[in-house]
């Protein structure tokens, strides 16, 4: 895992989605290439700042007219679920976290877990709590998809941008999710 300097700025910008505005945090990666700090349904870069990992949270942001990544948001929210997957983020956390937030980026769009199978999905079937403090934990929203992981009972479960949203993404997904093979 790269180490994000702070005398860099990070850039972010600000685009209209469905479920409502949506705002992405950017860093310059090893190879130059944008990599997610953070991101969510808010137009107030000020709330996505604090859940970037300290060793990670820029001392500046700029704001950015564009930024790539946009684009794979707009293909995302066109229907092109898949376009998420292979966006850069960067996060940092223990070794549990850490892994769990690569585990959620294997949920496939349309098949939801629960945050039971979630836990046993990173291995530990017993870490429910766990499993659900890493999607409340995560600061990348729709490039690390903790919107796939719902209550054990079957509800939405929490997210932080609001379940209107969750729900919005849910059936966005469903909807648009490339058949089983």
């Amino acid at each position: 895992m790269s180490r994000v300097t702070s005398a860099a700025p990070a850039r972010f910008a600000t685009v209209a989605t469905p479920p409502g505005r949506f705002t992405v945090v950017v860093t310059a990666g090893p190879d130059g290439e944008d990599v997610v700090l953070a991101s969510g349904w808010t137009d107030d870069v000020g709330e996505l700042l604090p859940v970037i990992h300290r060793a990670l949270r820029p001392t500046w942001v700029e704001r950015a007219e564009d930024l790539p990544v946009l684009d794979v948001v707009a293909a995302f929210h066109a229907g092109d679920v898949a376009a998420i997957d292979k966006v850069a983020v960067l996060q940092r956390s223990g070794p549990f976290l850490t892994d769990a937030w690569d585990v959620l980026r294997t949920v496939p769009a349309g098949e939801p877990d629960t945050y039971a199978a979630f836990a046993a999905r990173c291995g530990h079937p017993s870490a429910v709590r766990a499993a659900a403090g890493a999607c409340s934990r995560n600061a990348a929203a729709l490039f690390v998809p903790c919107h796939r992981v719902l209550a054990t009972g079957g509800g939405l479960g929490g997210f932080r941008w609001g379940t209107p949203v969750k729900r919005w993404l849910l059936d966005h997904e469903a909807e648009h999710a490339p058949a089983p093979v």
